[in-house]
């Protein structure tokens, strides 16, 4: 699973030509990006399309494995709109509140209108047994606390652009694409989530399984903030922060098995790995079930 596309590379959380430092210039930041992506194509084992053309550099693809399975590959970050209700001096990810109006607004885009049509077009066209949509963070939504207590939004994930998520998700069951898989990372935790048809009506039908892996190395984040919220996201199946690892699946025709893998000791040169925990979906079933 790939990180943000040349996230770390660059900045932490910036989107499109906008800083999270909100006294920096989208001109002296594209300068920046563009450097920085000239460098990641030269040093990443990226395709001769991929190749930077004025600052910008196309990284979004599809994959196809015979008829067995497509994997659209998404670029999360070099199209978004800025995060939504930044703050005085940042822009970037933080919890906040319900009362957020610019967080709802229709307008707001994750992926960038191209790479949106791209991808919705995919879904009419598919006919593969599996689409796995492989991209950089968590899609379900989560309604979580912040240090103080307080509920709201992460916003710079999908949280931050909730009009551009029910477009994908309504794209997903009008199309009626086939067993629709997504695949993340960031958050350093594991998640395995049902993707709701309205995540605002926990009775509404599932569209799609999520499973997002933890990081290898990384902090986790606040524990028992996300424990606590859980009970205000009935569609979130599984939550684990404690260990650090990555998630092995196997895929066939008759369903999609994840093995969420741990290490013993993150430290340790010779770390053992061991599953923590097994989830299967089965084709037809936009469900993950634990084994």
């Amino acid at each position: 699973m790939p990180d943000d596309v040349g996230r770390h590379e660059i900045e932490n959380d910036y989107a499109d030509q906008w800083s999270e430092h909100v006294g920096t210039r989208p001109q002296d930041f594209l300068r920046r990006r563009a450097a920085a992506y000239q460098a990641y194509y030269e040093h990443m084992p990226l395709r001769a399309q991929s190749m930077p053309q004025g600052g910008d550099l196309r990284l979004y693809n599809r994959f196809r494995f015979g008829d067995l399975a497509t994997f659209s590959v998404l670029d999360g970050r070099q199209y978004r709109s800025k995060q939504p209700c930044e703050l005085p001096h940042f822009r970037g990810g933080h919890v906040a509140p319900d009362s957020c109006a610019e967080r709802l607004d229709p307008q707001r885009t994750y992926l960038g209108a191209e790479q949106e049509q791209w991808l919705f077009a995919g879904f009419e066209k598919s006919d593969t047994a599996w689409n796995i949509i492989a991209q950089e963070q968590l899609v379900a939504q989560l309604r979580q606390k912040d240090r103080s207590g307080m509920f709201g939004h992460w916003t710079d994930g999908w949280d931050g652009y909730p009009a551009a998520r029910q477009r994908m998700i309504d794209t997903i069951a009008v199309s009626r694409v086939r067993n629709p898989v997504f695949i993340g990372g960031d958050a350093h935790s594991y998640w395995v989530t049902d993707l709701k048809a309205d995540f605002s009506n926990p009775s509404s039908a599932t569209v799609a399984t999520e499973f997002v892996g933890t990081s290898i190395t990384s902090d986790p984040p606040p524990r028992e903030l996300i424990l606590s919220a859980l009970p205000e996201n009935p569609h979130i199946r599984y939550f684990e922060s404690e260990f650090r690892g990555y998630v092995v699946v196997d895929l066939t025709r008759e369903h999609i098995e994840a093995r969420l893998q741990v290490i013993s000791d993150r430290h340790d040169p010779k770390a053992i790995v061991s599953t923590l925990k097994r989830f299967v979906v089965e084709s037809g079933k936009p469900a993950a079930v634990p084994e």
